[in-house]
């Protein structure tokens, strides 16, 4: 079920509802890229985000760059209910996000070219993303708009809501003089947070007016100082501070249920999905690796990568190689299609969509493929891997039980470690053996030009060891060891410099 704007906060009630209940929640999201091009500890290209020789740490500080840069286009959420028995009922749904602009100063971000076509080939709708993103905001930029509220000193950042603001104040001002006390206009054609800047500027600038909102319209009524001071006095006021706060919040309403629900998260390659809940709608990510562990710990308790899961089952079962998501879920429901005691995952009524159409890349398709995985994988350990066999109808506690060496254990791709540990101490890093390079007759050599010389042959990553020499690491290390040997013949062959040995 796609949601914009115009109808979150008419089904957010329902949405808090079903998070309570839930049994566990999926998650994905999209954004408008993944990684920045910048240089980054002067390493040789963009590829090398994800390098061989990162700890933990060092990938956290360059990952943290991306996500400042970048923000979210669409989050999937896929709420799993334990109806009856081993019955999961699945309420999926695309939440299409756009920074809060009430108020806040403009907030910039970064558009990555290869994202914007990816998406675009997969059916993405950049004008809902555009025109109704549910607004959002961390508690950093919540506090600076409250301050602004409470001194009256916010101001608007949009030049588009600047031109719309001033079309209203030019009819009401043409308007109120001729008008009687008690006597109403309609302001029409407006839109988020234009609804609340018509009335908070118009009752700022004029003492004799009042507003209400309606729908996407503003009723403005001219009224007397002392009737003015009642209706401002008046509860059901809404403009209040408290309701303009919940409106700018947006998305970030919800997030502070799955925060205080506590149900576990599911993700599947997520530390991404994670730096960006933390930036986007809890606070600006800290510098320190160790301090955003301890804060998506309190958040959320209990995380489920389901690529940590499958790797180990992959393995563990000898399944044929896949790539993706949607060729996991495949995957993983060809091995049970007769099975009477695996979970049955039947998406709601409202939401029935994806049983009838695969839409990969989507964020609330992706959210329901992750979650189904879950139980899927889960099934397949209880089964296999356990020494009595499934019961009938395996509890989700059991399912969690059979997990247990999973949690809280989220992937780390091409990396020093396998996973990042969320409830306790990293791994300790371990590396495919190292070839160090010795460069002669080459002056001024550096990591990207030792980058480009091998790039077409094989992936690896590289960092300079001292003046003339260089450290290369690859997971394939015969056929780098091969290339770099096969070089320095060739220099040595065709006239000497410039030759390596190792």
């Amino acid at each position: 079920m796609e949601v914009g704007a115009a109808d979150f906060q008419r089904g957010l009630p329902r949405l808090r509802g079903r998070v309570r209940r839930a049994a566990f929640l999926a998650l994905d999201m999209e954004f408008t890229g993944l990684h920045s091009t910048f240089p980054q500890n002067n390493q040789p290209s963009s590829g090398f985000v994800h390098s061989l020789f990162d700890s933990p740490a060092e990938r956290y500080l360059k990952a943290r760059q991306s996500v400042q840069r970048f923000t979210v286009t669409q989050l999937g959420l896929a709420i799993f209910s334990n109806e009856n028995s081993n019955k999961y009922v699945v309420h999926s749904y695309n939440f299409f996000l756009f920074p809060s602009m009430l108020g806040v100063t403009d907030v910039e971000f970064t558009l990555s070219a290869s994202s914007i076509q990816f998406l675009s080939h997969y059916g993405f709708d950049y004008n809902k993303f555009l025109k109704d993103g549910i607004p959002y905001m961390n508690e950093v930029q919540e506090k600076i708009l409250s301050q602004h509220l409470l001194e009256g000193s916010w101001k608007v950042s949009s030049a588009l809501d600047r031109d719309v603001l001033k079309k209203a104040i030019d009819e009401v001002t043409r308007w109120i003089g001729a008008a009687e006390e008690e006597e109403t206009m309609i302001l029409q054609d407006l839109s988020g947070s234009q609804i609340f800047e018509v009335q908070l500027v118009l009752r700022q600038a004029l003492p004799n007016v009042w507003t209400q909102p309606l729908g996407d319209k503003v009723m403005v009524k001219k009224v007397s100082p002392q009737h003015r001071q009642l209706l401002e006095n008046s509860p059901d006021d809404c403009c209040q501070k408290e309701l303009i706060l919940l409106s700018a919040r947006g998305f970030t309403n919800l997030f502070q249920t799955l925060v205080k629900a506590k149900k576990p998260l599911v993700g599947h390659n997520m530390l991404m999905d994670l730096m960006h809940l933390h930036d986007k709608f809890y606070k600006p990510l800290p510098e320190s690796y160790e301090e955003f562990k301890r804060n998506i710990h309190n958040l959320f308790p209990v995380l489920i990568d389901t690529k940590t899961i499958t790797k180990s089952i992959w393995k563990k079962c000898q399944f044929p190689p896949v790539s993706n998501l949607l060729e996991v879920y495949a995957t993983l429901c060809s091995k049970d299609p007769k099975d009477p005691t695996c979970p049955v995952i039947a998406l709601a009524s409202d939401c029935s969509k994806y049983a009838e159409k695969k839409s990969p890349h989507e964020a609330g398709y992706d959210a329901f493929l992750c979650g189904s995985v879950l139980l899927k994988s889960a099934h397949l350990l209880l089964c296999r891997f356990t020494d009595d066999a499934a019961e009938a109808d395996p509890s989700f506690s059991q399912y969690l039980t059979v997990l247990a060496e999973y949690l809280n254990k989220v992937n780390f791709i091409r990396g020093g470690v396998s996973s990042i540990n969320f409830s306790g101490e990293d791994a300790p890093c371990r590396h495919p053996p190292l070839l160090v390079v010795h460069v002669q007759g080459w002056p001024g050599l550096n990591e990207r030009q030792i980058y480009q010389e091998f790039k077409a042959l094989c992936r690896f990553d590289v960092r300079r060891l001292s003046k003339n020499q260089f450290i290369l690491l690859s997971n394939k290390f015969k056929q780098v060891s091969s290339i770099v040997a096969l070089w320095s013949l060739l220099a040595f062959v065709l006239g000497g410099a410039p030759c390596c040995s190792f």
